[in-house]
C-alpha cells in the first residue's frame, strides 16, 4: 500500500483493515502555540505525579537565548526548571510572579489555562 497506513490482522472474513489513528494522551504535549507574539503562562499538573509546573510558551529567540532566559527566570524565582523544545517549564505555580517580570523584559503576556 502506498498510503503509508499500517495494517493489522482482522478475523472479519479475512479482510485486512488499516490501523486506527493513535489517540492523544495527557502525557503528549499539546499543539504548539501560534507565533502571534504573545507569551503564554500556563499551569500544568498532568503526567508529573501531581507536581505543578508553570509552562512558558511563545518566547522568541534561538535555543541559546531561551536557555539564557530560563536561567534568568529560575534565578529570579529561586526554583528549578527545564526547557522542552521551545517551551520553558518552571517548577511550581509562578504565573503571577512571572507575568510582571516578562512584561518588564518587553513581552506581551497572557495567563492561559487553569
Amino acid at each position: 500500500m502506498s498510503d503509508g497506513s499500517r495494517l493489522v490482522y482482522s478475523t472479519d472474513g479475512g479482510r485486512v483493515r488499516p490501523a486506527p489513528a493513535p489517540r492523544r494522551t495527557a502525557a503528549q504535549p499539546a499543539a504548539p502555540d501560534p507565533g502571534d507574539g504573545v507569551v503564554r503562562l500556563r499551569r500544568e499538573k498532568g503526567g508529573r505525579g501531581g507536581k505543578t509546573i508553570t509552562s512558558v510558551t511563545g518566547l522568541p529567540g534561538s535555543p541559546a537565548e531561551l536557555d539564557a532566559t530560563l536561567k534568568q527566570l529560575k534565578q529570579y524565582l529561586g526554583t528549578g526548571g527545564s526547557r522542552e523544545g521551545r517551551a520553558l517549564q518552571i517548577q511550581g505555580d509562578h504565573r503571577e510572579r512571572l507575568q510582571p517580570k516578562l512584561e518588564a523584559m518587553g513581552h506581551r503576556v497572557k495567563l492561559a489555562g487553569g
